[in-house]
């Protein structure tokens, strides 16, 4: 790591909206989406100390969350630019990648030339279901088929995912990732989805469980460099926490860990934060140093557990657990560290359906840098406003970094990051 280096710590809160994009109608969504906001009126309210300090209740009003005079970071929302809700548009925005075309959706399931050349080269003897569903219901729907058959289940949502879910005591782990593979290939030109996901599983009926450790999303690669390639080309060190390391196809990326749950992917970060975790084992570019200037962590329970199921108390649950994390996260970093806190799209889960809503994203920025002697900055200076893009992130990034960023977007330190 260079002398006096500065490190960068995101934290992606999957599917955290915090209020309606000024288009969400015209991605099917409601006015009405905010779900932060919506979640903590629906339990009652939401205790998030760590964030309320931060000034999370500055940027909209959420129950339980009280709106202060002085905070201990920059708050602010991005208004996401790309044609899209999903993961990998969000994720690469964030980068500096505007998405122009949106990826193709399927909700009347794949077309039959492709369900065959995909029986045929992948040698299943055939599929089940092929059409939009929720990832724990299909389960229920045809996890006893799919164990007298052998045969996957496929199937699709609102976002442009081919998804294949195979239960462990029936298809080996293997096999499910070649058949992935094969699907990958398969998917291209007018049918390039974003992700083909696999998605293993276990138990028996009213029981299954989905193995979120063994789950491998299979993305089509930026089609641009982002900040990450810019960072490792220049051999500052680059850390993929959770599905990080799938969304951008280990482009841009030194090292990388997959994980099975939020607690894990925070207790990863906190690791390589204080310099406990042992880099190496890690490793994805064999001439990079284990030192790392930027962890980028996904923590995903938020969307894939609970706003995707719309369960309205898990989802707070899991912000509380985050909250809880975040003290420890805030309390063990440098001077010179900067921490993130965003997200790459909406999954209100008060919303009708099942699928992602176009949102607002929240963004905090912290630093101890900001706030010597344990001082709050007064929220006129705290505020960032309401920003065009959530490319401002890795601008932002570069410029705390004081690396040269020519990509899109405009840091929210205004080109004063190398100075504080």
């Amino acid at each position: 790591m260079k002398e006096n280096a500065r490190r960068a710590i995101v934290l992606v809160i999957d599917g955290c909206g915090i209020g309606a994009a000024p288009d969400a109608e015209a991605f099917g969504d409601s006015n009405s989406c905010n779900t932060l906001a919506n979640t903590a009126q629906k339990l009652g309210g939401l205790k998030l100390p760590t964030m309320e300090k931060l000034g999370l209740g500055n940027i909209t009003a959420i129950n339980g969350v009280k709106q202060l005079d002085q905070c201990f970071a920059r708050f602010g929302k991005l208004e996401e630019s790309s044609n899209g809700k999903d993961t990998q548009t969000g994720h690469w925005e964030m980068m500096g990648l505007v998405s122009e075309q949106a990826f193709p959706l399927y909700p009347n399931g794949f077309p039959q030339d492709l369900i065959d050349a995909f029986i045929q080269q992948t040698g299943c003897g055939g599929i089940l279901a092929n059409k939009p569903a929720s990832g724990t219901d299909i389960l229920e729907e045809l996890g006893e088929e799919h164990k007298r058959t052998g045969y996957p289940i496929v199937y699709t949502s609102g976002d442009s995912v081919f998804q294949i879910a195979t239960n462990i005591e029936t298809t080996d782990l293997p096999t499910l990732y070649r058949w992935c593979e094969i699907a990958r290939n398969l998917l291209d030109g007018p049918h390039r989805v974003g992700r083909v996901i696999a998605r293993p599983f276990k138990g028996t009926k009213g029981n299954y469980t989905r193995l979120g450790g063994d789950r491998r999303d299979y993305a089509v690669p930026p089609p641009k460099k982002t900040l990450l390639d810019i960072l490792l080309d220049q051999k500052i060190g680059v850390y993929g926490i959770g599905k990080i390391e799938d969304i951008f196809v280990k482009q841009g990326l030194s090292h990388a860990k997959h994980t099975g749950t939020n607690a894990e992917g925070l207790a990863l970060t906190l690791d390589a934060i204080t310099g406990k975790t042992d880099l190496s084992s890690y490793k994805l570019s064999p001439g990079m140093p284990d030192d790392i200037q930027m962890i980028f962590t996904n923590l995903v329970d938020t969307d894939s557990l609970y706003g995707h199921r719309r369960d309205v108390a898990g989802y707070g649950k899991a912000l509380v657990e985050i909250d809880g994390w975040l003290d420890r996260i805030v309390k063990a970093m440098r001077r010179d560290d900067l921490l993130i806190i965003s997200s790459d799209h909406g999954n209100d889960p008060t919303a009708p359906g099942t699928d992602h809503t176009r949102e607002f994203v929240p963004f905090i920025g912290y630093s101890p840098a900001f706030v010597e002697g344990e001082k709050p900055m007064d929220k006129g200076k705290a505020n960032v406003g309401t920003r065009t893009g959530f490319m401002d992130l890795a601008a932002t990034i570069a410029d705390w970094m004081d690396v040269k960023w020519s990509g899109l977007g405009t840091s929210v330190l205004e080109g004063q990051g190398a100075k504080v």
